[in-house]
């Protein structure tokens, strides 16, 4: 029998074997609506992503209730710099992607052949939003490996995290089909996306998908939703750090999401499939931060690099340094809610009456041990 979720909320009968959404048959395959790869898949087959199986001529998602791991970060490491700064945020992944670059940071989860197994601990939708209210952080993050691929177990502990008054944050490639889409980002508060290079020759080889579907989320989030926006580029040397690239990207999104929508400029670092190519130089990313700025975003930031300058948010009228960051620690805050407080221009993001304090912390969760306190009162 397919497992379902109590009426309590607070066991899954089977996690493994969870009712996926987003499918239809044909010609004896069931096919995948969920991303753009449409996987049809025979019985008793996974697929691309690993986590959904045809099983039993329906479609399952073996990563539901379960995790790779717990963790609380601050909101900069998403990274948000423009959704309630200094807070902080309980994330948590499960395993699989339906991506496949070759320099994925986090192959062990995504890509390993024996990925399914590091899915060691259990948790229902509601205990990870009640242990999170436990914790005393603000939101859940939905990260580590996409969010895309187990959007039924998101989806679900996004309401339960709703009506605990906490917020909801997806990490995302954006690699979605336009109905899921719409389901997924509903019950998301903030995304950042990884918008991971800006040519189909460079999604096509080294991540293994396309890129207009990713172009095609980001107008969706923009325009249709009120899923506060933020975007990720990881900087490869070699790959898709080309300046003219660099600025075509820029450019469209000025053109087609705004000016006020957060960049982040990321650094590499070898890993996976790409270990011979080297890290990101520092001054590549000043450079794509400095053509960013040129072409007119207003907000263009610096990542995984210690670059206090390129780190922090500056009032784009008055240019005074608004949020002073160092990594993730904020040392400065010139807002009056989302205000400059020097000359009242307003300030895209959501902002609270005052910054968290959170800072650099990242703190581990012992799952097993935090969940089984927390289950009598989960559950209730």
């Amino acid at each position: 029998m397919i497992g379902t979720k109590s009426t309590s909320g607070g066991r899954i009968a089977d996690p493994g074997r969870w009712p996926a959404r987003w499918w239809h048959t044909a010609k004896a395959r069931v096919v995948c609506d969920l991303c753009p790869r449409h996987c049809a898949l025979k019985e008793g087959d996974h697929g691309f992503c690993f986590v959904r199986q045809n099983s039993g001529g329906r479609m399952v998602l073996n990563t539901y209730g379960r995790s790779t791991g717990f963790c609380i970060d601050p909101v900069e490491k998403k990274p948000l710099h423009h959704f309630y700064p200094g807070t902080s945020v309980l994330s948590f992944g499960t395993a699989g992607c339906n991506m496949g670059c070759k320099f994925c940071q986090a192959w062990e989860i995504t890509k390993s052949k024996n990925v399914l197994d590091r899915l060691s601990q259990t948790a229902t939708p509601e205990m990870i939003a009640q242990a999170a209210v436990q914790l005393g952080c603000d939101s859940v993050a939905f990260t580590y490996n996409d969010p895309v691929i187990w959007a039924e177990y998101a989806i679900d502990t996004a309401h339960a995290c709703h009506e605990r008054g906490l917020k909801t944050i997806a990490v995302t490639a954006g690699f979605i089909c336009p109905e899921p889409r719409n389901a997924f980002f509903d019950v998301m508060d903030a995304t950042n996306v990884d918008l991971k290079g800006f040519t189909e020759y460079f999604y096509r080889h080294q991540t293994l998908s396309h890129l207009q579907p990713v172009l095609d989320t980001l107008k969706w989030i923009k325009h249709e939703s009120s899923v506060w926006l933020e975007i990720t580029n990881l900087v490869i040397p070699g790959a898709n750090d080309d300046p003219g690239e660099i600025r075509q990207m820029c450019q469209w999104i000025r053109d087609e999401l705004g000016d006020d929508v957060p960049l982040h400029f990321t650094a590499f670092h070898p890993d996976y499939r790409m270990r011979e190519t080297p890290r990101t130089p520092s001054r590549t990313l000043v450079d794509a931060r400095k053509i960013a700025i040129e072409t007119g975003l207003h907000y263009v930031y610096v990542g995984n690099v210690d670059d206090p300058k390129r780190q922090s948010t500056y009032c784009p009228d008055c240019k005074t340094r608004l949020i002073g960051r160092r990594w993730y620690d904020i040392d400065t805050y010139q807002l009056d809610q989302n205000r400059c407080r020097l000359c009242g221009y307003t300030i895209a993001g959501q902002f609270g009456e005052k910054p968290g304090h959170w800072g650099t912390k990242r703190v581990p969760v012992d799952p097993a041990a935090l969940l089984r306190s927390l289950e009598p009162e989960a559950i209730r």
